[in-house]
């Protein structure tokens, strides 16, 4: 079989790229999953008693106007929108986020600790020398006291990398930067403030977790679309493709999403050892995800939940309940009966894991973080589990140079890697930066158009 594209992965970016191509009137083109079902890391599942999960807590806001139409086009009037509510669990209170703007709300020691911090980089001011890597960012950015308190242990929490073996240069609008009036003013006036930030509000589908935009977005082109298609072998001096299934594939241009660093070191035929070397180098953690659903129902607005400290071993708990109401069994109207609370935590070499007690340390955290009443654990009526091997590419501090050697010989041969992990860039790693990473990559094949979203620089 020969096309002139050929997509590996039928996660958000190579279906935003098929799609795209499909609209150009180029509909030359194949996609193969490795999985039965198609979503990629944007995937939902429901289990055996009901409930709907997706592959950690996504949510879904937009850069784009491509994409803002895409999804109107999907979804319709079968879509929800919601304020965000985001929370930090800490000290035995809740800390609206953003945290370095709302310390108010810890324990006065830990409020002057904060402050006493903050004062120190305003007195450094533009003279302190630029920051090495991410924990040196933090440090100069936010003072020691937000620094012990959040910063640091959140971080590790979550990446499972040490900050100092990190880049900061990814920050951009992930992190918001202190202004010492701003936090100084809402102390004194006792004020939350939790409007930063671009998801601010989100959309969520009404039915099917996230995975359902991307299998309405699949069913544009599903006799284009090959499930259960593992790429095992890209033989670049032919331009073939093959797969575990023993299906070959011959094309004219190839776009992979599949880990680049597993592309490079065990799939491609024909890239030198420099290139070997610099996968070698690509960093990234993995994530047990855990779906616990509970009998009953209690107000509590929160969408998600951060967790700092170490007791409880999830960085991150969503209330999915809230998302939708159709995420839980039997949902009376428009208020579920049960609860649906999904946890993450990450995993690497730096901070490994042991997925066998899985789900007792995770209920067990949701009572140690007040999300479960004592006594409550005994009316979880539904638990799920799944092991991400890759959650986040990290932006470690050899990430640039070794992407710098790989990618321009990649597309020396007409293969493009791009999204979440194929193009291995976190800040550019969004469910709208993925899909539009596809999007681009289809008008640069058919018209020539520069990528914007996704820069080999």
């Amino acid at each position: 079989m020969r096309v002139k594209y050929l997509i590996i992965g039928a996660g958000p970016t190579g279906l935003g790229a098929a799609d795209r191509l499909r609209e150009l009137g180029h509909n030359d083109f194949l996609v193969l999953e490795a999985e039965g079902h198609v979503g990629g890391l944007s995937a939902s599942f429901t289990d055996p008693a009901g409930f709907t999960w997706d592959l950690g807590g996504h949510v879904v806001f937009s850069h784009f106007e491509h994409f803002d139409r895409l999804l109107d086009d999907l979804l319709g009037d079968h879509v929800l929108t919601h304020q965000r509510e985001a929370w930090i669990r800490l000290a035995d209170t809740w800390v609206p986020y953003p945290f370095q703007n709302n310390i108010r709300r810890l324990p006065p020691d830990m409020v002057w600790e904060c402050v006493q911090g903050l004062l120190a980089v305003a007195r450094n001011g533009a003279s302190a020398s630029p920051p090495a890597h991410f924990r040196e960012w933090i440090e100069k950015s936010f003072g020691p006291g937000i620094a012990r308190l959040f910063m640091l242990p959140y971080n590790f929490k979550v990446w499972a990398h040490p900050p100092e073996t990190m880049s900061h240069r990814w920050i951009g609008e992930r992190v918001s930067v202190v202004d010492l009036a701003r936090v100084l003013e809402n102390i004194i006036r006792s004020r939350d403030d939790v409007s930063w930030g671009p998801n601010r509000t989100f959309a969520f589908p009404l039915t099917g977790g996230t995975g359902e935009i991307y299998r309405r977005l699949a069913a544009r082109f599903a006799d284009r679309v090959r499930l259960g298609q593992k790429t095992v072998a890209v033989d670049m001096a032919t331009k073939t493709v093959r797969t575990a299934a023993g299906m070959t594939v011959s094309y004219d241009r190839l776009l992979t999403t599949m880990p680049l660093d597993r592309f490079v070191l065990d799939v491609a035929q024909g890239l030198p050892e420099a290139a070997r070397q610099a996968a070698a180098r690509l960093k990234h953690n993995g994530a047990l995800i855990a779906g616990i659903g509970i009998d009953g129902h209690r107000s509590d607005s929160k969408c998600w939940m951060y967790f700092p400290e170490s007791n409880c071993p999830f960085y991150r708990v969503t209330n999915f309940h809230n998302y939708s109401y159709n995420n839980t069994p039997a949902p009376d109207g428009t208020v579920p009966r049960h609860r649906a609370l999904m946890t993450e935590i990450s995993f690497s070499g730096y901070k490994p894991e042991d997925g066998a007690d899985h789900i007792k340390r995770a209920v067990a955290g949701l009572g140690a973080a007040g999300l479960l009443e004592p006594g409550e654990d005994a009316r979880v009526v539904s638990t799920w589990q799944t092991r991400l091997d890759y959650a986040y590419p990290i932006p470690c501090l050899s990430r640039d140079g070794a992407l710098a050697v790989i990618q321009p010989l990649l597309e020396a041969a007409d293969i493009f890697s791009r999204g979440r992990f194929g193009g291995f860039k976190y800040e550019v790693g969004n469910m709208d930066h993925s899909v539009m990473q596809g999007v681009q990559w289809a008008e640069r094949m058919v018209a020539g158009t520069p990528e914007t979203v996704y820069r080999l620089g």
